[in-house]
């Protein structure tokens, strides 16, 4: 997984910084969102691996798949990424893109799974608090999962708090173990 990381992001950069300069990050964003679905389709996959196939044909295939949603520039994009056989990294640039996105708008994605259902007054409050402590604009996705008997687990790129009665009994059985 690190690899495939490490191979995608000069290619995250290249279109962030394409996509920054046409000021169109949105857009850029979605069109890499749609194409990172379609490679990841198996038949979709299984061309792009096939090494019979022409990285022109690949590339082509894969930009009538994602119809009218992409503009002129993405699909040029996906065109170098295919000469590079680099088409199946979408998922990875896609996922990369996102990350200099938001740190360029100061901005995380968090995403709240709880045992119940979070109101939205809860949610914006939560949003206001790590707003605060993060610095940044913060947007909330609210789950529910049953597993977690109570509390919340709080996600976002590179952090983790797990506040639910599942992984307190975790650590507690550990402790317990040890």
């Amino acid at each position: 997984m690190a690899e495939l990381i490490t191979l995608a992001r000069p290619y995250a950069k290249a279109a962030f910084e394409q996509a920054l300069a046409a000021n169109t990050l949105t857009a850029w964003a979605e069109a890499l969102a749609t194409a990172a679905v379609v490679a990841s389709e198996p038949r979709v996959a299984q061309l792009i691996a096939a090494p019979g196939t022409t990285s022109a044909r690949k590339a082509e295939t894969l930009v009538e798949l994602c119809g009218e949603t992409l503009p002129e520039a993405a699909r040029n994009f996906l065109r170098v990424l295919a000469e590079n056989k680099r088409l199946a990294l979408l998922p990875q640039v896609h996922e990369l893109f996102l990350a200099f996105k938001s740190a360029q708008e100061q901005s995380v994605d968090l995403e709240v799974a709880s045992a119940f259902e979070i109101a939205p007054e809860q949610a914006a409050r939560l949003a206001d608090a790590i707003g605060r402590k993060l610095q940044r604009t913060v947007r909330v996705s609210t789950t529910v999962d049953k597993t977690l008997i109570g509390g919340v687990v709080i996600r976002t790129a590179d952090l983790v708090i797990d506040g639910s009665v599942r992984g307190r009994l975790a650590k507690l059985s550990e402790a317990m173990n040890s």
